[in-house]
């Protein structure tokens, strides 16, 4: 096997970082075993949630997998939501262009590979909250390393070395099928097992060496990734090989097939609703790592008197973080006599869902689903019948609504803000309580102003700017130009 770790793009990482990588890949298969010797076969299993997009889950099984003629692979792991969710993406653009999806949740195995990938994102989730909670540690750590530390080159030789412990769970895959990666890992632990049609999904705006993948084909969602990736800018003190051309695509925003089909109903629904002077609609998206609790109370308590005036009615996914709600309740005595509940309720939901382009809603609503798919998928679900969307700018900063974006958690979000302000369907990155409780009351007020983002939603889809999905579905299949 060609080590990827000595020699990236042609640029050969010094022999210290080298030796690193090969350390870190021997830490973990002391700690966790070696099993590159074991047979791990595949089944699919329903998720019932999906099931309408027809993606089925891989999980282990005592015996071989066949996969059909049209099967797709998305190869993801579960980091807060954002993979998840991209992922869900891909495989709706596959069913929609006639695919059969299947979901690969590397993390999800009993492996010495799956362990290594839960090891890394605990790290990772407990750094997200903690940089929530110190000022110093925000400032002097963990901005740096998401905007500067994984942007090295060097960086991506640890992860390229800790990848190859992924390749025992690829023995089914056909060596050509079909398959897409929304984390890097996924996509080097494929590439380090042979398969030949591999698109690397790179989920940020901001270039890093932590997003390569050698082998693989690169897809960005924006013209600012696409010079970074091709250039390999600010990876190294010196200037590096790039790209090559093959490699790399530009392809737009990956966004689900039912929501990119529905963009001109719901941005015509959504001009009619404000012009009837119905209360705004406004959805927040609790991140999978549950950070800024203390943000979104002051929010909801700054909403309370809209919501009261019929104004606004707020709907909040908790996504499998019921903690964040009992907070809520802790700070606001009024708040669980005032909310509807959906706590795993995803059916009824659903069935609400569907009648909220007839009906005047008011209130407050809270959803939590202890089943991921279902935490991840619920704000899907509600997108097409809100206003706006609070989020920080992470994967959500490239979907088709319009967004309120509060402050960035790692500084690798914040050109995916930037770039979502100046293609004009989002507000720009609100810093902190009084930024973020201005903006909402201009939104709220200001019907000109929602109507006038609403409507460049419509105008960016016209230029295909929400089609990466469908997009990246059609590299994997027919491979490099």
């Amino acid at each position: 096997m060609e080590d990827k770790s000595a020699v990236i793009f042609g640029n050969k990482i010094p022999s210290k970082f080298v030796k690193k990588a090969n350390k870190s890949k021997a830490k973990y298969i002391k700690k966790f075993g070696d099993d590159s010797k074991k047979e791990y076969h595949l089944a699919p299993k329903e998720i019932p949630s999906l099931k309408e997009m027809g993606v089925e889950n891989l999980v282990l099984s005592p015996t071989k997998m066949e996969f059909p003629s049209n099967a797709l692979v998305v190869g993801n792991i579960r980091m807060g939501f954002g993979h998840y969710r991209i992922s869900i993406a891909i495989a709706s653009c596959a069913k929609a262009l006639g695919y059969k999806p299947y979901w690969f949740d590397l993390a999800s195995f009993d492996a010495t590979g799956s362990k290594m990938i839960r090891a890394q994102n605990d790290l990772y989730s407990l750094a997200s909250r903690i940089s929530q909670r110190s000022h110093l540690f925000n400032h002097f750590i963990w901005e740096p390393l998401n905007s500067e530390g994984f942007r090295k080159i060097t960086y991506n030789a640890t992860d390229q070395k800790n990848s190859e412990l992924l390749v025992p769970l690829f023995k089914d895959l056909p060596k050509d099928i079909p398959y897409v990666a929304t984390h890097v890992w996924p996509s080097q632990g494929a590439i380090h097992a042979n398969l030949t049609h591999v698109v690397n999904a790179i989920p940020d705006n901001w270039p890093m060496g932590l997003h390569l993948s050698e082998g693989a084909i690169h897809a960005v969602q924006t013209p600012f990734a696409y010079l970074g990736y091709k250039m390999l800018n600010g990876m190294d003190k010196k200037p590096l090989k790039g790209i090559p051309e093959k490699d790399i695509y530009q392809v737009g925003h990956y966004v689900d097939h039912e929501l990119v089909s529905n963009i001109d109903i719901d941005c015509e629904n959504r001009i009619k609703r404000i012009l009837k002077g119905e209360p705004k609609r406004i959805l927040m998206s609790v991140g999978g790592a549950g950070a800024g609790s203390k943000l979104f109370l002051k929010m909801i308590k700054h909403l309370l008197p809209y919501i009261q005036k019929n104004k606004a009615t707020l709907f909040l996914n908790f996504g499998d973080h019921k903690d964040m709600y009992d907070y809520l309740c802790k700070n606001i005595p009024s708040f669980e006599k005032k909310s509807v509940k959906f706590f795993d309720q995803y059916q009824k939901l659903t069935e609400f869902v569907s009648t909220m382009d007839k009906n005047k809603i008011e209130g407050i609503y809270c959803i939590y689903n202890k089943d991921i798919f279902e935490a991840v998928y619920s704000t899907n679900l509600l997108m097409r019948h809100v206003e706006m969307l609070v989020t920080k700018p992470s994967e959500l900063a490239f979907y088709p609504v319009v967004k309120v974006m509060m402050r960035h958690i790692g500084g690798h979000e914040v050109h995916s803000a930037v770039h979502a302000q100046e293609e004009g369907d989002s507000t720009f990155e609100c810093p902190d309580e009084k930024s973020m409780n201005e903006i909402l009351d201009r939104l709220i007020d200001d019907n000109e102003l929602l109507i006038h983002l609403t409507k460049q939603i419509q105008v960016l889809n016209k230029q295909g700017l929400y089609n990466g999905g469908y997009e990246v579905v059609k590299l994997a299949v027919n491979g490099r130009k």
